[in-house]
């Protein structure tokens, strides 16, 4: 799919094109791709640099770095993105010209059985999207209270019964540790709504991510750190597959804030750092999606730092 085969384990980008004239690339600019993969976004922004343009990529999971490309204006960064600012200083690297973030989960990740991603194969539930860390699906699933768990799947999951299933599964837990994937899908069997099975199961398993990785805590640290990072007219490109992240990124991009109202100044002008590019989310063609399903769900804003 990629140059040596190498990509072909990982998606292929969604919406590259979109991507990439999002963040307006200037020839000598400095960028950052916050959510490196299979390097596609990467390797597209270094063909539009010249020799003193920067590319920084950021990446926590072990099996990106195979993807680095041997060129000297990248610098790879072994680490989650909520840690932007502190490498780019580290870098020497601020303030830049644009930040591209894709917030998939890359299909090399679920296609590998023991990462515990995938509703396809039993595998120890583990879904660490950063192997070095400690907390597991398995951990949280056992130890988690009635209570965390109904959140959890509520909130996380957008699962209508949450209730009932934080309370199965903690019933059955009490007589043996749900440890595998087919564990989890047999204590939950009863609740699963008869053919909606797949879309049901892809609900629990978002929540149990989400969880583990702490991807909206991430999410939120990363984009108020974006707005430090970022030269004024530098471009935020975020990209993302489920509502809740597309919701946190579009309330941040117009109004500052995961929350409540623009704040205003004295004179009653809006303090708001972003300014929306696109009126709407950017949304992948019909053709694409043929071709890349995962294409189906993207969501991509635009913004540009005032």
């Amino acid at each position: 799919m990629q140059e040596g085969g190498r990509m072909t384990d990982y998606h292929s980008p969604v919406m590259l094109r979109e991507c990439i004239e999002g963040l307006n690339i200037k020839p000598e600019g400095i960028y950052v791709d916050v959510t490196f993969g299979g390097g596609g976004h990467s390797r597209e922004i270094l063909k539009n640099l010249n020799e003193k343009g920067r590319l920084l990529a950021f990446d926590q999971d072990a099996d990106a770095q195979s993807n680095i490309p041997n060129d000297n204006r990248l610098t790879f960064i072994d680490q989650n993105f909520r840690y932007l600012k502190n490498n780019c200083r580290l870098q020497g690297a601020m303030p830049v010209d644009g930040i591209l973030a894709d917030l998939g989960v890359s299909s090399h990740q679920f296609d590998q059985p023991e990462r515990g991603f995938s509703i396809r194969f039993d595998a120890d539930l583990d879904m660490r999207m950063d192997q070095a860390t400690t907390l597991t699906a398995k951990e949280v699933i056992n130890t988690a209270s009635e209570e965390d768990l109904h959140k959890m799947f509520g909130i996380y999951g957008e699962i209508k019964n949450a209730r009932t299933l934080a309370k199965t599964i903690c019933t059955a837990r009490l007589n043996a540790p749900v440890v595998t994937v087919s564990d989890l899908k047999q204590v939950i069997s009863k609740l699963i709504p008869k053919g909606k099975e797949n879309k049901y199961l892809a609900q629990v398993f978002q929540a149990l991510r989400i969880e583990v990785n702490q991807e909206l805590d991430a999410l939120r640290e990363f984009l108020e750190q974006a707005v430090e990072v970022l030269k004024p007219g530098g471009r935020l490109v975020v990209m993302s597959y489920h509502s809740l992240e597309d919701r946190l990124v579009k309330n941040f991009i117009a109004t500052g804030k995961f929350r409540g109202e623009v704040e205003k100044d004295f004179y009653g002008n809006q303090i708001k750092p972003l300014e929306a590019v696109t009126r709407k989310a950017v949304t992948a063609s019909e053709e694409e999606i043929k071709q890349n399903n995962r294409a189906r769900s993207a969501k991509l804003r635009i913004a540009e730092k005032k």
